[in-house]
């Protein structure tokens, strides 16, 4: 008998799933290989074209923002704090993704890039074989860099930062828990998890970069 995960790695055999740490370039591959494959690209976080439509007791980590009336309390939270919701977050997220692009991938021939919250051990049991791949930054950058996007999002955190009655005991606090979402453990796990992967390289230039993606996916 045919199994659910045997199921969707059929339906999501023209998926190639991008991993991995923060700043390492993930959604830059996603939209360049996009482009230069002719395919669909679902950058970070496409799954807030559901967020709407959530229901707080099945997810309430993401709707914990959603439904925010005050940004202060986000940014307050203890390190510990916001770690434990980025773990849980990142499981809704996964649903939901899933739900997506089982929705999505059989409605077209096309490839499709994603920047992916799939934990790797379910990327193991859906994900074609060569359609997975890890991109790291070092943690140090992950944290020390945060800040330095010009998206909407990270500016209004900073925002709200500066706001704060001692806006440099707030920015500590919150990289603090910056630091403990990209650890060096973590960065380890990635590395070691067995599939393939790129780690950030200031030298490189993103069609470099993006030859060596295409090679791990098998598009050349």
């Amino acid at each position: 008998m045919i199994t659910q995960k045997e199921k969707l790695k059929e339906l999501l055999k023209n998926v190639y799933f991008i991993n991995g740490t923060a700043y390492a370039g993930k959604s830059t591959m996603v939209k360049h290989l996009s482009e230069k494959y002719d395919g669909i690209a679902c950058g970070e976080n496409y799954h807030d074209a559901l967020q709407d439509t959530l229901d707080r007791a099945e997810f309430p980590g993401l709707c914990y923002t959603r439904d925010l009336q005050d940004w202060h309390h986000f940014i307050r939270r203890s390190p510990q704090e916001y770690l434990a919701w980025t773990e849980s977050t990142a499981k809704e997220c996964e649903i939901l993704e899933l739900r997506i692009l089982s929705e999505l991938a059989p409605t077209t021939d096309k490839p499709i890039f994603v920047d992916t919250n799939i934990c790797v051990e379910t990327l193991r049991q859906i994900a074609t074989e060569g359609h997975v791949l890890i991109m790291l930054a070092d943690p140090e950058i992950s944290v020390n860099l945060f800040f330095n996007r010009p998206d909407k999002e990270k500016q209004f955190l900073y925002r709200l930062l500066m706001e704060e009655e001692n806006p440099q005991r707030a920015m500590e606090n919150y990289r603090r828990g910056l630091a403990l979402i990209n650890s060096p453990e973590k960065y380890a796990a990635f590395r070691g998890c067995g599939f393939p992967v790129i780690t950030r390289d200031e030298n490189r230039t993103i069609e470099q970069t993006m030859a060596m993606a295409a090679e791990i996916f098998g598009l050349e």
